[in-house]
């Protein structure tokens, strides 16, 4: 019995160094046009950090500590948290972009660090729905269907066109909020038709295979992955060139922001990366070690008041936007002021990040 386990482990042994010597998979991708903008990068980060405050109605009424600055006179028209399982995302209009906005928080755990040790272990393991080849982490995939979530943000969606049209969709979140953010963003074209989505995320783990990577940049070519230093997330789970058809790949295009100089003679450089999706001389080149890194972006707070898990803080007046479900979840609705908004012009319309 002892000599068959080592024979099979052996054959084990010499199958998985037959398949080191596979060539690296790249992703493919005729539709891909998402080109960076430093300026919106830096006002969506504000958006995926207001989504992690916990005060409901300081966030439905934008009157938080952190809905100011460049995202001054936004609007609310749906918030949403799943309580079952730990999940926030909100819908709205920002006037300034002249857009539609929804962002998803991230992870809210006891502890980050279980959150990232549990990233490791996650496997490829239910395919994509009309994506032959593309797999998927279920429980990415289940935070955005399968939750609360989507048909709050659906809804929203369609009141926010019934108002103003086929206006621009931006979305966005930080690290498990990024997944579902692009999980959010595929959704709205392949089962919602629309045809002016973008997506632009912070410090977002990997979510699918490369065949997967490749639908999506295909169908969601106005894509941006924005990562920062040796921010540890983007590096999980992990990545094996070595075996490409069983491994996670990232989609493209990944925005590396990186410090350079010494001393106080340090800025920041920010390299838009190659469309693999996975290029090594970006944040591929460094070790993937810190959480500190992975949590703050172009100086801004990604991450909740305190690392309770879920905690959200709800008043009498929250009843005036809608209530909870028979589970405990709360969709709180608003209408958006006349002047939130005008009308897009067909310029707007198709524009993207340039």
């Amino acid at each position: 019995m002892e000599r068959n386990g080592s024979w099979l482990r052996v054959m084990v042994l010499a199958c998985l160094i037959a398949a080191s010597g596979a060539r690296e998979l790249r992703v493919r991708s005729k539709a891909y046009k998402a080109v960076y903008n430093h300026t919106l990068a830096t006002i969506l980060v504000e958006y995926a950090s207001a989504v992690y405050m916990s005060d409901l109605t300081e966030l439905i009424s934008w009157t938080c500590s952190r809905c100011d600055g460049k995202t001054k006179g936004f609007e609310v028209i749906e918030l949403i948290v799943d309580v079952q399982h730990c999940l926030q995302a909100y819908v709205g209009v920002a006037k300034d972009l002249n857009a539609m906005v929804i962002a998803f928080r991230g992870t809210q755990e006891h502890s980050i660090q279980n959150w990232v040790e549990d990233l490791y272990w996650k496997q490829l393991d239910i395919n994509y729905p009309g994506m032959p080849g593309a797999m998927v982490h279920h429980g990415f995939y289940y935070a955005y269907h399968n939750t609360t979530i989507r048909p709050g943000i659906l809804d929203a969606v369609m009141r926010a066109k019934d108002l103003y049209g086929d206006i621009n969709v931006m979305v966005t979140g930080h690290s498990m909020g990024g997944a579902m953010a692009s999980f959010c963003g595929l959704d709205l074209v392949v089962n919602h038709e629309a045809r002016n989505g973008q997506v632009l995320t912070f410090g977002q783990p990997r979510i699918g295979n490369a065949a997967f990577a490749s639908y999506y940049s295909d169908l969601v070519p106005h894509s941006i992955r924005i990562t920062n230093g040796h921010d540890i997330v983007p590096h999980l789970p992990p990545y094996y060139p070595r075996f490409p058809q069983k491994t996670y790949h990232h989609f493209p295009r990944e925005v590396w922001l990186y410090n350079i100089g010494f001393g106080s003679l340090v800025y920041q450089v920010e390299k838009v990366c190659d469309s693999s999706g996975e290029d090594p001389s970006c944040s591929r080149s460094v070790t993937g070690n810190s959480i500190a890194d992975h949590v703050v972006y172009y100086g801004v707070g990604l991450m909740a008041e305190t690392w309770r898990s879920c905690k959200i803080v709800t008043d009498p007046r929250l009843k005036e936007y809608g209530g909870e479900d028979v589970n405990g979840n709360l969709m709180l609705s608003r209408n958006p002021s006349a002047a939130a908004l005008r009308l897009p012009s067909d310029s707007d319309a198709n524009s993207n990040f340039s």
